[in-house]
């Protein structure tokens, strides 16, 4: 809960109180005085029950607390933590408390006789009470709650955290048992995102090939190539491996889409734009890659990818006119002319045979 939004009404309502009527001092004064009471005795009991857990088996469990935030300080630095007892820690918060609670009343009291102050009276006989439930001292010790001060154990450290002493300097971790934990941690994170960096290099590593065009070296490409990602599309054009090896004309590609074939590449796939690996090798005037495609998948698999239509409704040759690429054009012509024979003898046979 904020305190603002209870300090705010509180302020505006003490200043309305008339501090001339006796009647109404008065019973400000017993308010007062029944909340400080009240408080006193609270943070007593506290400051006993911290001091029992200082000397209790739980006490001495080391704990690492972070400093309170400091203002202007670096938000990309790592976070402190002061390696402390647990049981230590309580009955410093514990006294800490009492110092400001006596503080604080002798303050009040001493304006209220000296200056005939009553605002104070009547901010701290709401704010005072208020503020204490909200302490973690009574969190801990009235409600039953754990990690009040949120502090950390040895297993929960990680290797972003840096711990310091009293004084606010660095210190390496106090047992074998913390290193140990930071670099759990740090291999449970490694394992997580395994997966999702292994996607993402082959991705970059195929886009990067791309880019550097014809002097492109493919051999760590090849190496990265297996059956698991052997038809692996780019998140936001759908690239196969074989696509880019079609259109990109460097050195032994037609050799490596032999061997895509062997993995399992399957040329039927098409990218956002409705292109096959013909479409590509048409495109970019690889007519090596067009005779590959042609030998190692229309002729083996009986695919027609010469044919296939793309969004536009252009099959590979209307990529390799369009473009001037006359090498692609002439070997995909070919391919379609002996398309052709093969439908004519197919043809010629049917009629021999029904003659």
């Amino acid at each position: 809960m904020n305190k603002m939004f209870v300090m705010l009404p509180v302020l505006y309502a003490s200043r309305k109180i008339d501090g001339d009527d006796e009647m109404t001092v008065l019973y400000l004064r017993i308010a007062y005085g029944v909340a400080q009471v009240l408080m006193i005795i609270i943070t007593l009991f506290m400051y006993m029950k911290a001091n029992s857990l200082k000397n209790s088996k739980d006490g001495d469990e080391v704990i690492y607390v972070a400093p309170p935030a400091q203002p202007f300080a670096d938000p990309n630095e790592k976070k402190k933590y002061t390696e402390v007892k647990y049981g230590e820690h309580v009955l410093s918060q514990a006294t800490s408390l009492i110092g400001s609670t006596l503080f604080g009343t002798v303050f009040t009291v001493g304006l209220h006789i000296y200056r005939g102050v009553v605002v104070g009276l009547a901010m701290q006989a709401v704010m005072g009470p208020f503020g204490l439930v909200e302490s973690p001292l009574v969190k801990l010790f009235f409600f039953g709650k754990s990690k009040v001060f949120d502090e950390k154990t040895k297993d929960e450290l990680t290797a972003d955290d840096e711990i310091i002493d009293k004084d606010g300097n660095a210190i390496k971790a106090s047992s074998k048992d913390t290193t140990a934990a930071i670099t759990s941690k740090n291999q449970e994170d490694k394992q997580k995102t395994a997966t999702t960096e292994t996607k993402k290099s082959f991705e970059d590593m195929l886009l990067d090939t791309w880019d550097e065009g014809s002097e492109a070296d493919i051999i760590p490409l090849m190496k990265a190539v297996n059956k698991t990602n052997i038809n692996f599309r780019t998140s936001e054009n759908s690239w196969t491996p074989l696509m880019i090896l079609s259109g990109l004309g460097a050195k032994n590609c037609t050799e490596a889409m032999k061997s895509l074939k062997i993995l399992g590449a399957d040329p039927t796939l098409i990218d956002g734009e409705g292109w096959n690996a013909m479409h590509w090798a048409a495109y970019h005037g690889s007519v090596d890659a067009v005779k590959a495609l042609d030998e190692a998948f229309n002729a083996v698999k009986g695919d027609q990818l010469h044919l296939v239509k793309d969004k536009e409704g252009k099959i590979p040759l209307d990529h390799a006119k369009s473009e001037g690429n006359d090498g692609s054009r002439l070997e995909l012509e070919k391919i379609m002319k002996d398309d052709a024979c093969v439908i004519d003898d197919e043809q010629d046979e049917g009629l021999r045979k029904r003659k």
